[in-house]
């Protein structure tokens, strides 16, 4: 049978790209709430524009943070600390529209349908899902990431162009800026850099020419795989001559207008809903945090080359409405429909097994607002989500699920 021959693409972006802005304001407000009170409500949205940041949103909680104060540090942390940049965190206004949770919604999370049906009084079973919705989570073994090549490359291009610009060696960057890898592939295995494309905004004075020999040697240089680089991989840096003009002054930013970024760079579906600004009884949040746990572990215990796990909730409602595992036809001695009750019997999908299992209630979501949700091998601590302890647990199950077929 004749081999499969595609391109594959995923882009990345960098911190100071103006969605991402918008991003880790709404997680910073979040981490700083969920640190003084872990359990507050919190969904925040954040609009930012030419000398404007606009947050928005319901939160519900027992502390008081001051949310102006904190979007001007992530705003200054970034990069943004002089008009010429294109914003500045010293000087735009920070208007806020807060208003608290909805009492409906809050009714369905605080006692679920279970326990008002007195189907159930299991302390896990107190917490419904804060919304319906579908979550995906997804994981291969292609990478060390457990990412798809072309995501996992995208993302560390951009943070390698985020660590050149912070760090000096190329002096004239700033704080904008997004990468896309171009992946040919033969059947599940890429073997070839088609096209790289990155666009790094810059300090009017720097060159296109020096511009493009230096992301060259300092940005593509050292983390492409050489083995993917050949001498008719396409490379296009500023590809629209100069990006003098970039943030929130070049395009207004919005939260959650990145979920493919976040995610698995569409190589997969996903079920629409985005992460940042939620707390954990968002199950856009957690579920999909959930689901990409199980997936991973699914791959790493080698059960399959891939897992696509799919999620679903009802709003107010512990257990969830589905759970479904697609291997692509990579399942080793095994069926989806075993895997998936294997991952039933292994991990518990109800929010607050969720929230407990992946501690949730901490701290910690900026960190992940720029440069992907997934992945995250990069960070210390490691997000919970991104452990492979289950996997041996996995296997011994799967390995049991064998023996009684040949018995």
């Amino acid at each position: 049978m004749a081999k499969k021959h595609y391109l594959f693409s995923s882009e990345s972006v960098t911190e100071g790209h103006p969605d991402k802005v918008a991003d880790q304001i709404s997680d910073g407000i979040l981490d700083a709430i969920l640190e003084r009170d872990p359990m507050g409500r919190v969904a925040c949205e954040v609009l930012c524009t030419t000398g404007l940041v606009m947050v928005a949103g319901e939160i519900s909680t027992e502390t008081y943070v001051d949310i102006p104060k904190i979007a001007r540090e992530i705003v200054k942390k970034i990069g943004y600390t002089r008009a010429k940049y294109g914003f500045d965190g010293d000087t735009c206004a920070v208007l806020t529209a807060i208003d608290e949770q909805s009492e409906n919604i809050c009714r369905g999370v605080n006692s679920s349908l279970e326990v008002r049906e007195q189907q159930s009084d299991e302390e896990l079973e107190k917490t419904g899902a804060g919304d319906q919705g579908m979550m995906v989570g997804f994981a291969c073994n292609e990478t060390e990431e457990y990412l798809p090549m072309s995501i996992a490359l995208a993302h560390r291009l951009a943070r390698r162009l985020a660590e050149v610009r912070k760090d000096k060696t190329l002096p004239y960057l700033r704080p904008d800026g997004k990468t896309q890898v171009t992946l040919e592939y033969e059947d599940c295995r890429a073997v070839r850099a088609h096209t790289i494309v990155i666009s790094a905004q810059h300090h009017p004075k720097a060159t296109a020419e020096q511009i493009r020999k230096d992301i060259q040697r300092y940005v593509i240089d050292p983390v492409m795989p050489s083995e993917l680089m050949t001498e008719n991989t396409r490379i296009l840096v500023n590809p629209t001559g100069c990006f003098e003009k970039g943030g929130p002054m070049a395009d207004t930013g919005l939260t959650g207008r990145k979920i493919i970024v976040d995610t698995y760079g569409g190589w997969v579906s996903h079920g629409g809903g985005a992460f940042s600004g939620k707390d954990p009884t968002k199950v856009d949040r957690s579920g999909a945090y959930m689901a990409r746990y199980a997936a991973k572990n699914v791959v790493a215990a080698g059960l399959a080359d891939q897992c696509l796990l799919q999620v679903a909730y009802a709003i107010g409602v512990a257990e969830p409405v589905s759970i479904m595992i697609d291997t692509f036809g990579t399942a080793q001695g095994i069926t989806d429909g075993e895997i998936t009750a294997l991952v039933k019997k292994t991990f518990d999908f109800r929010p607050a097994a969720v929230i407990r299992d992946l501690d949730l209630r901490k701290p910690q979501y900026r960190r992940l607002a720029a440069y992907g949700h997934m992945g995250r091998i990069d960070l210390d601590p490691l997000p919970a989500w991104e452990r492979t302890d289950r996997a041996e647990e996995l296997a011994r199950a799967a390995r049991e699920t064998a023996s009684k077929k040949q018995a």
